[in-house]
């Protein structure tokens, strides 16, 4: 599984039309509205880079309403689970 974070600014009165149609394409878990320098935090998850790249070129960067992205490569995942797991076993 790869997952991807989008870091997004939308066009100015476009904020919620473009979280709406995100959260319709394939491969796009999670959109969150975020104060703060950018408009939207974009989740990622697909199966290989190959989908990743797919996804962002065929379906996000013809999209509509999208001023700016910069897309981040998750390496590892430390959930809260994850953690709690580590040091339940007194890593």
């Amino acid at each position: 599984m790869v997952t991807a974070i989008i870091l997004l600014n939308a066009e100015r009165g476009k904020v919620n039309e473009v979280a709406e149609a995100l959260v319709e394409v394939n491969g796009v878990s999670e959109v969150y509205s975020v104060g703060g320098r950018y408009d939207l935090v974009v989740i990622l998850r697909v199966a290989s880079n190959e989908k990743l790249a797919e996804l962002v070129t065929e379906h996000l960067q013809p999209m509509p309403g999208i001023a700016d992205t910069e897309t981040l490569i998750a390496f590892r995942t430390q959930s809260q689970h994850d953690l709690e797991r580590m040091f339940a076993i007194g890593l």
